[in-house]
């Protein structure tokens, strides 16, 4: 699908509104189409990422070579192989990447979450850290805040000086850039880690 056949068939969709690149600024989600992932095309990714924030539906030929990683990174949450596409298909996707939800044929998913994983036991679990970028020890103090105990309370229970409680507390928000306990309370529940 070229662009400027992408452009005339979303034009045609009463939902869909196209922005052009100078009012880019004002869209709900981007999409990107490339026949291949090269460095090129990751570089003008990333350049758009660093544009905007929006959601990303990347439409490419070949996915299999694909730095899933690092196009997840560019905000990209739709991937679709553009031989393949519909025009239905590539607008459930706008809609659904504007809702914040992902679209990914299965293979892809799989290798995503293949290296996801990989990450996790190479790199993070091998620094102590879980995808959150928290610590046990961490996770364990956060979790307490969140049930309401006092500093004094989460020393005796966890058999730690009260000292220590507020070095896991400032090293959590000290590291993560958050403003108080409550943000790091809420940081750790939105990535699911209490």
């Amino acid at each position: 699908m070229t662009y400027v056949g992408l452009t005339s068939y979303l034009k045609s969709r009463p939902e869909m509104v196209i922005v052009e690149k100078h009012e880019a600024g004002h869209a709900d989600v981007a999409v990107f189409s490339t026949e291949r992932l090269t460095s090129e095309a990751m570089n003008r990714l990333r350049a758009l990422s660093a544009e905007r924030t929006v959601p990303t539906v990347l439409m490419a030929s070949e996915l299999t070579e694909a730095p899933l990683l690092a196009v997840v990174e560019c905000g990209v949450v739709a991937i679709l192989p553009r031989s393949a596409v519909t025009g239905d298909q590539l607008v459930d996707s706008i809609m659904a990447a504007a809702a914040g939800n992902g679209v990914m044929p299965r293979d892809i998913l799989g290798k995503l979450l293949k290296r996801v994983e990989m990450l996790q036991r190479e790199v993070l679990a091998p620094n102590g850290l879980n995808v959150a970028g928290l610590e046990p020890r961490e996770v364990d103090v956060l979790r307490l805040i969140a049930e309401g105990w006092g500093t004094d309370e989460i020393a005796k229970e966890l058999q730690y000086s009260e000292r220590t409680v507020k070095n896991v507390i400032y090293n959590v928000t000290n590291r993560l850039k958050l403003r108080n306990r409550a943000h790091a309370v809420a940081y750790a529940l939105r990535a699911g880690v209490i």
